[in-house]
């Protein structure tokens, strides 16, 4: 007992100075119980994944070129597999309370626009060959450059609009605000302008609960807004029996009803992992398309990732004066491989989250809550039931009060100079209206760099951000471009 005690008396403060817990203002439990908020917000991406990438029967899933889909459990096993091994490397590595797992642009662009003119195992190649460059940009230091290159403003921007976005998401998952169908307006609130599902008025619950809770500033309040609503939820459907959606029912719940599993283990099925073809498509559509596809999967990725973890970092309270933070190489290197296990496991590129914010609203301000994260993803592997305890209706309303503390930035924005004022606006309102955060960085990038030379103050740009802009210009412009090229 005496060795045993010794032993944790040396191992604890190791640890502690390791994550540097208590320097960064923190403790053990806040740690954990972040580390375990940040998984119940990203839990869902084990169900959705798999919607995304594979099917549950061969009519309604997304078949490559040669009529071949994947499996729905074999996704959902290495989503839950890539998601815990990367986020636990990123805490260990990196130090910061950041999730990773499947970025839902990448593996929507895969099923939708690249599987269509090849075979799955050669659009996993081509995800594996962007991580790889990635992660050469990032240990070369250019992705650091990029970085720094960004004027303080937009990093503001950025992480305004990462809330904005945020706070979309929620909306749109929990049902409050859907398409109308129509032309105009394009979006409505709820379903013909009201609020009358179930699922919906669980979402406002919970948004008041969780509100209630931080206003009141209550230790944990995001974890115990999530633990309440999911009972009341649980609680409601055993009443009114409410269907699941999956997109068939507007009135159900958006991707699992909330209740006590039927079961609680499976073996989780790892045959998918390997299962990539590096350079197959290179020679089934060509050197130039198949280029141009990486070009975009690389794009998405490196600035999606960016302006993550510039929004995460400044939320933590970790970032610099000038957007940067500690261990910003080792993060993006991490943050590359993401993407190559992602691929080389048939997953689709990992990247960094933007639902840790619910984390690091919860207090987390180091890696030891993305161990906790990934460590649970690695359960969810044989546990994948219980991820469909809490409805997606109930972890959107705490996006949305994590969204409103990080729009509270826009108070350090400068907006009496119109040629930062347009650019910034810029970057907030595109991203959540075009559901891409790469989109609004974008045209923030273009547009401060044109209003700003053309203001006469070219010589304050850096020359790192004309190049990325230019990067820009031809990300908006592919489509036309490749069909040029042919």
């Amino acid at each position: 007992m005496t060795v045993s005690n010794s032993t944790t008396t040396r191992i604890l403060p190791t640890l502690d100075r390791f994550f540097e817990i208590t320097k960064r203002g923190s403790t053990w439990a806040t740690e954990v119980r972040g580390g375990l908020v940040t998984f119940v917000t990203m839990a869902y991406i084990v169900i959705l994944n798999p919607l995304i990438l594979g099917g549950f029967s061969a009519d309604q899933a997304a078949k490559d070129i040669a009529g071949n889909w994947l499996q729905n459990a074999q996704v959902g096993a290495v989503t839950a597999l890539t998601a815990g091994v990367m986020t636990i490397l990123f805490g260990l590595v990196a130090r910061l309370p950041f999730g990773l797992a499947a970025g839902l642009g990448i593996n929507s662009f895969l099923a939708v626009s690249v599987v269509k003119d090849v075979t799955w195992p050669e659009a996993m190649g081509l995800v594996v060959i962007e991580g790889l460059i990635i992660v050469i940009l990032a240990a070369t230091g250019l992705r650091t450059l990029i970085f720094k290159a960004v004027p303080q403003a937009l990093k503001t921007a950025i992480s305004v609009g990462i809330g904005l976005f945020i706070a979309f998401i929620g909306l749109v998952d929990a049902g409050f605000v859907r398409t109308s169908g129509e032309a105009s307006p394009p979006v409505q609130l709820g379903i013909a302008g009201s609020v009358e599902t179930l699922p919906t008025i669980v979402f406002v619950i919970g948004l008041v609960v969780i509100g209630v809770l931080v206003a009141r500033k209550v230790r944990a309040a995001i974890l115990i807004g999530i633990v309440v609503t999911t009972v009341i939820a649980i609680i409601l459907n055993l009443i009114f029996k409410v269907p699941e959606s999956l997109g068939t029912n507007p009135a159900g719940w958006n991707l699992n009803a909330p209740g006590l599993p039927t079961s609680i283990v499976s073996l989780p099925d790892l045959s998918l992992v390997g299962q990539f073809d590096l350079f197959g498509a290179f020679s089934r559509i060509g050197g130039v398309a198949a280029t141009m596809l990486v070009f975009t999967l690389v794009f998405t990725n490196f600035f999606d990732a960016m302006g993550t973890m510039t929004g995460l970092a400044r939320q933590a309270g970790v970032a610099a004066p000038d957007g940067t933070f500690p261990r910003l190489r080792p993060a993006l290197i991490v943050e590359g491989i993401g993407a190559v296990a992602g691929g080389a496991s048939s997953g689709s590129s990992n990247t960094v989250f933007v639902e840790s914010a619910s984390g690091v609203g919860e207090g987390a301000r180091t890696g030891l809550a993305s161990v906790v994260t990934g460590l649970l993803f690695v359960l969810a592997m044989f546990f994948t039931p219980l991820t469909q305890v809490v409805p997606l209706e109930v972890a959107a309303a705490s996006l949305v009060v994590v969204g409103a503390l990080m729009v509270s930035q826009i108070k350090d924005i400068v907006w009496t100079d119109f040629s930062v004022a347009l650019p910034v606006f810029l970057t907030i309102i595109v991203m959540p209206l075009t559901y891409s955060i790469s989109n609004g960085i974008g045209a923030g990038f273009i547009s401060w760099v044109l209003l700003r030379s053309l203001s006469g103050k070219g010589k304050e740009i850096s020359p790192l951000l004309w190049v990325v802009a230019l990067g820009f210009g031809i990300y908006f412009a592919r489509g036309p471009i490749q069909a040029w090229i042919g």
